[in-house]
């Protein structure tokens, strides 16, 4: 695994994207997320990752070496993490209850650092090896709304897909910036878990899921803005993100 991580790290981030796609897809779609076999798979994706990664001691590289220090130059976690919130906004119905909602939490809390990896990680850290920041940040962004296509094997209408596939996009710049200027990849994985643990406790409300469908394309498009311009000249944060955006 190494040598091809080596060799072809955009290739080696590929085949982590794709196994992750189809294993989670298929047991999504055949026994739901609150199964203990959906559950097994992400306990063993994730025991996979940070396996590699310590094993290479690439913490540092995909920014799981620690938190940010000086936390108030980081104050810009915050709109991300109250737009997280989203899914409960229209008030609260469990999805599952008793061990069901039990497993599909810590399914979905996993969901949150396996994403994260493989996107945020593994192939947006490959593609900066190219110099080519925008490019894999847009790269990273697009990649993570459309492996959400998978939902139509799920039983998704395709509307649904593809406003989910928009909503995810939009969310994949959100993470990606912050991860390139924090130097973290935590505070990303922190946003992403929660956002899919409150969708199981969220109620349904179409009017309430539109203003947040459109709250999170406006952010991501502010926010990335102001992001991309915001400097951060600690020279520790440059070496963490290798880039000056």
């Amino acid at each position: 695994m190494y040598k091809l991580y080596e060799k072809k790290e955009i290739l080696f981030a590929v085949l982590w994207i794709v196994a992750y796609c189809v294993v989670l897809g298929t047991i999504k779609g055949n026994f739901g997320d609150s199964s203990v076999i959906m559950l097994i798979a992400l306990l063993a994706f994730s025991a996979g990752i940070i396996a590699f990664v310590k094993a290479n001691h690439l913490e540092d590289k995909y920014g799981l070496a620690g938190w940010p220090k000086d936390m108030k130059r980081y104050l810009f976690f915050i709109p991300m993490w109250i737009l997280a919130t989203g899914n409960i906004w229209d008030g609260f119905s469990l999805s599952y209850h008793g061990a069901s909602l039990l497993r599909a939490v810590l399914s979905m809390i996993l969901v949150g650092f396996v994403e994260e990896m493989i996107f945020r990680g593994f192939l947006f850290r490959a593609m900066l090896r190219e110099n080519k920041t925008m490019m894999a940040i847009v790269v990273s962004a697009v990649t993570f709304g459309i492996g959400h296509i998978v939902n139509l094997f799920t039983g998704q209408t395709g509307f649904e897909t593809i406003i989910q596939i928009i909503f995810a996009i939009s969310w994949g710049f959100i993470l990606t910036m912050v991860c390139i200027r924090s130097g973290s990849i935590i505070p990303c994985i922190i946003a992403h878990s929660m956002i899919d643990v409150l969708s199981l406790i969220g109620a349904d409300n179409k009017l309430v899921d539109w203003i947040y469908f459109g709250a999170t394309t406006v952010v991501a498009i502010v926010y990335g803005i102001y992001l991309g311009r915001l400097k951060l000249p600690d020279p520790e944060t440059k070496v963490l993100t290798g880039i000056d955006v």
